[in-house]
């Protein structure tokens, strides 16, 4: 499978340290996938995870880019206070925005991009979605929790909000969060089954398309992994990205 994988290395002005990055493709919509808790930008190859869409990517259907986290700087950094690890998140989400997304809409063409993410990296991914709906239009979160309070301690203040999505989706209002195609995956033993069920709740009730799809007999690891990504790449509507 000729997948044209691609290193990215730069030091991150927004972040102050060295960031690394996988493309694979040469075309095709562009698609970010976060890793997991803590993992950084080899972890959805090494897991055979893009092995698993490497047929969209061939087709030239989508390009996908994987991102180092920091989480081990954020979410999971307990010798930073809680206020400290959400603020970190925030420049996290800041470097994607300036330092990845302009380069790969330039290079794709499209207006809009896709994210996505499994466990962690599902978070990511909606989080992200959430924070930008206007900016993407396809988000894809697999096995994920979305309530991060867990991580900070029982701190809370507006950034925990707006970083929260089960406490800032109820309040949005931007009309592209209904155009965005939102995908959900879980499993029957996925331990965040009930937090996909709660946020498709969110969604229903504020009358958001959305697709969430439960894996009969599975659980929460990469092989239901590598069956629903796939699965859900080829639910997208791809016409209707730019509209």
């Amino acid at each position: 499978m000729e997948l044209n994988e691609q290193k990215h290395t730069w030091q991150s002005s927004v972040l102050g340290i060295q960031m690394e990055m996988l493309s694979f493709g040469t075309k095709g919509f562009p698609l970010i996938i976060f890793p997991t808790s803590m993992g950084m930008h080899n972890e959805n190859r090494d897991f055979k995870l893009i092995d698993s869409i490497g047929w969209f990517i061939e087709q030239g259907i989508v390009k996908v880019y994987c991102p180092d986290s920091i989480d081990k700087h954020s979410w999971y950094n307990k010798e930073a206070s809680a206020a400290d690890r959400v603020k970190n998140h925030i420049l996290y989400d800041r470097m994607i925005m300036e330092e990845i997304v302009p380069g790969i809409l330039q290079d794709s063409g499209y207006e809009r991009i896709g994210v996505a993410g499994c466990s962690f990296g599902g978070y990511h991914a909606c989080n992200f979605a959430l924070r930008h709906p206007s900016l993407v239009a396809v988000m894809i979160s697999l096995h994920a929790k979305f309530d991060i309070r867990g991580q900070l301690d029982g701190y809370y203040d507006d950034n925990v909000y707006f970083n929260n999505p089960p406490d800032f989706l109820p309040d949005l209002s931007d009309e592209h969060l209904w155009k965005m195609q939102i995908f959900l995956g879980s499993a029957e033993f996925d331990m965040c089954l009930d937090a996909n069920y709660q946020l498709a709740h969110q969604l229903g009730t504020k009358q958001v398309p959305h697709v969430l799809e439960v894996e009969a007999g599975d659980k929460h690891d990469w092989p239901c992994w590598r069956k629903q990504m796939p699965r859900f790449l080829s639910l997208i509507n791809y016409d209707k990205i730019n509209s």
